[in-house]
């Protein structure tokens, strides 16, 4: 007897990519609407108050609560929440277009890199700031000064294999998780790559690098990350 196609058995995923969102109402439609076929959707609410969690379940999302404030804090429990074989990181603002995963995560899906970090390539004015680009510049110098690995981005979408990324035993919760999850991982002598993306201006005010201030803050725990 041959199986119908609505009797098959679904295929698990073959990644999961977290969006860590705050108030991100207004850009998840389009967001979660670009994630690629095979991958599923884990939308991190961080303490929303524009109804983002209820956006992200009605558009077929899982949705993970935590209410621990904190960019690391969103991003480490999606990746507790994860089952797929590689997981994905990625903003939650529509800066950065979800459909690239496939590009992005091939290497490691092949086997040839342990971690690929997608390095944002500003496609319109404005996308990205002069401050937030100063200190990501700044950042990068001092990762390679203390890891060896050239980098030219520390950008917030990045794949690995989620079993490495639980063998890292990251800590940090707050600005500084992306940076401690490239330091960690070149300690461990993990392949590291970078592929070029599409950065394109947020839909929405930024809560991190949109302002002096919110750079600021970020250099400021990744500075504590490499000390």
């Amino acid at each position: 007897m041959t199986n119908s196609p609505s009797s098959l058995p679904a295929q698990p995923p073959l990644g999961d990519i977290v969006l860590p969102c705050l108030n991100e109402a207004a850009a998840l439609p389009w967001v979660l609407d670009r994630v690629p076929d095979g991958w599923r959707a884990v939308v991190v609410d961080n303490g929303s108050t524009d109804g983002s969690a209820e956006i992200a379940a009605r558009l077929g999302a899982h949705v993970v609560h935590e209410p621990r404030r904190g960019f690391g804090s969103a991003c480490h429990a999606g990746l507790l929440a994860a089952t797929a074989p590689l997981v994905a990181f990625c903003d939650c603002d529509a800066s950065l277009d979800p459909g690239e995963l496939p590009r992005v995560a091939a290497p490691v899906h092949a086997g040839t890199a342990d971690l690929v970090l997608a390095r944002r390539r500003p496609t319109a004015r404005g996308a990205w700031p002069l401050h937030a680009r100063l200190g990501n510049r700044a950042l990068s110098r001092m990762t390679r000064r203390r890891t060896g690995v050239r980098l030219r981005d520390l950008g917030p979408m990045r794949v690995a294999r989620r079993e490495g990324l639980l063998s890292l035993g990251l800590t940090d919760r707050r600005s500084g998780y992306p940076l401690q999850m490239v330091v960690r991982a070149a300690d461990a002598g993990w392949r590291i790559e970078e592929i070029e993306v599409a950065y394109r201006p947020r839909t929405g005010r930024s809560k991190v690098t949109g302002t002096w201030r919110g750079t600021w803050q970020a250099v400021h725990d990744m500075r504590a990350v490499l000390r």
